[in-house]
């Protein structure tokens, strides 16, 4: 089943980008203050919706603007007859501008605004009101302190804007972040609340546009744009006469001894999402298991580049890479498909063979490293990589001049001309052997059937993590070859074969 029309944007933002909006929202005639109280208001309505029972709210208030937002919430509570207090961890006193305005709101309520101490109480919903999105390095004392607390005290949290210690560009924990349970952003999505880190840091995201102007909203540039029903290209419908040549014919190669099933799983995965062709070069000893689990897909044995290029040259495009092997036999063959000027998926250990200079990649070409592979390619270490999972995605596809896809934990697609796209769907269940080989496949379905790289690579990789959401319900010990048929299925509801 699809997953429901979300009301998130589709746009997503850098943390410059969202305050850059924010300052020319006050300039349209906007006050500052009233798009704080705004913010307040709707931080308090979620946590009502979430937490209507809880009567006890405690504040954990920073310095900036985002510990505003967390003084109004508590005069909120505070009137709504809730017990509330507000531990300043920046000084209640030190706040300037609207910041101050709010404080002085929550003193005038009757809030109770105590300075922090390791010996605090935290007790009823705590309200994350830290640090805000201007955070670029390590969080310091006392808010490492006030967050490490916070989260061994096994109380509900909100998070006003984003969890304090969380990056809002690139989804990485600086040193230490707040773990919420329910998050409330406002004006523009930024991008770090998906990837890295961000889905264990987040919780639940509700977001608010503070009733911005749509115009200056339109207007903001973006850094990326979320994966959806809404932004997704389609296959386009097929007519009644059509046949099977119509719909491109698909090679996958690979498959070394022992490894047979990675290319299998991707030429049934081509199968299944309605390449019209599937034909499968691999290791002729595995041959005869293939053709018994699958006698639709035109199986051959290949010992040599030469025996490969003659099936290659039938082929409108190639998946290279799953099982494939990193010894002479896989090199050989990956060495005669860089030859080739056909649409190509590379994947896995084609990867490998690439970031170990053993071949040239050729162009037209899709690329699909995990955070390892992605690390070795761009010769850096894989905690760099996930340090900035946007930036690596876009040097991929720019070093490679390649559609590259970062896999992960918001799996990001990167052009070359720099289109970057999330997806924010999977399931931890999907953490297992397998399955980037049927990615690998249902991405060179889609080009075999006439989609450009980019577009293939974000439709794969969403109908991919929304198959794994669905199949995630039964629990445990997914299989790869499960998600085959539930893709299917997707995208025929997604893009109907017939009208």
């Amino acid at each position: 089943m699809l997953p429901s029309r979300d009301d998130l944007p589709l746009s997503l933002h850098s943390a410059a980008q969202v305050r850059d909006l924010d300052a020319r929202l006050i300039a349209a005639g906007t006050p500052g203050f009233d798009l704080m109280q705004r913010a307040a208001h709707a931080a308090w309505r979620a946590l009502r919706r979430r937490w209507p029972e809880a009567g006890s709210l405690c504040v954990l208030a920073g310095r900036g603007n985002n510990a505003g937002d967390g003084y109004l919430v508590a005069a909120l509570a505070q009137r709504a007859g809730w017990r509330v207090k507000v531990l300043a961890v920046g000084a209640a006193d030190a706040l300037i501008g609207d910041a101050a305005l709010a404080r002085d709101e929550a003193i005038a309520a009757g809030v109770a605004i105590q300075p922090w101490s390791e010996c605090a109480a935290l007790d009823g919903v705590v309200v994350d009101a830290l640090l805000g999105t201007g955070l670029s390095g390590a969080v310091h004392e006392p808010y490492a302190q006030a967050i490490r607390l916070l989260n061994t005290s096994g109380l509900p949290v909100l998070a006003i804007d984003i969890p304090s210690g969380l990056c809002a560009d690139t989804g990485r924990v600086l040193g230490v972040a707040v773990r919420a349970d329910l998050t409330v952003t406002f004006i523009g999505l930024k991008l770090g609340l998906f990837t890295a880190d961000a889905p264990d840091q987040v919780g639940e995201l509700v977001f608010d546009d503070l009733q911005a102007d749509p115009a200056l909203t339109a207007a903001t540039p973006k850094v990326a744009e979320r994966m959806a029903i809404g932004s997704l290209s389609r296959l386009a419908q097929r007519p009644r006469t059509a046949h099977k040549g119509q719909f491109g014919h698909l090679l996958v190669v690979g498959g070394d001894r022992g490894l047979g099933g990675a290319a299998l799983l991707s030429a049934e995965s081509a199968l299944r999402s309605g390449a019209g062709l599937v034909s499968l070069a691999t290791r002729p000893e595995h041959v005869p298991a293939a053709l018994a689990r699958r006698p639709e897909v035109m199986c051959a044995g290949v010992s040599s580049a030469n025996q490969l290029l003659a099936l290659a040259e039938q082929a409108d495009v190639l998946v290279a890479g799953p099982g494939l092997g990193q010894g002479a036999w896989g090199r050989s063959l990956l060495s005669a498909l860089a030859g080739l000027s056909v649409p190509q998926v590379w994947d896995a250990d084609a990867l490998n063979l690439l970031a170990a200079g053993q071949v040239n990649l050729p162009d037209a070409c899709v690329i699909t490293p995990h955070p390892g592979e992605a690390a070795r390619l761009l010769g850096i270490p894989t905690a760099e990589v996930q340090a900035d999972r946007p930036r690596a995605a876009l040097s991929l596809a720019q070093k490679f001049n390649a559609v590259a896809l970062l896999k992960g934990a918001g799996s990001l697609v990167a052009a070359p001309d720099g289109r970057l796209a999330l997806c924010d769907r999977g399931h931890p269940v999907m953490a297992g052997a397998g399955l980037g080989d049927v990615l690998a496949g249902l991405i060179g379905a889609l080009l075999a059937q006439g989609m450009d790289g980019f577009a293939a690579t974000c439709l794969a990789v969403w109908l991919h993590a929304n198959a794994g959401e669905n199949l995630a319900r039964q629990g445990r010990g997914l299989a790869a070859s499960d998600l085959i048929p539930t893709i299917r299925q997707l995208l025929e509801e997604f893009a109907p074969c017939l009208k």
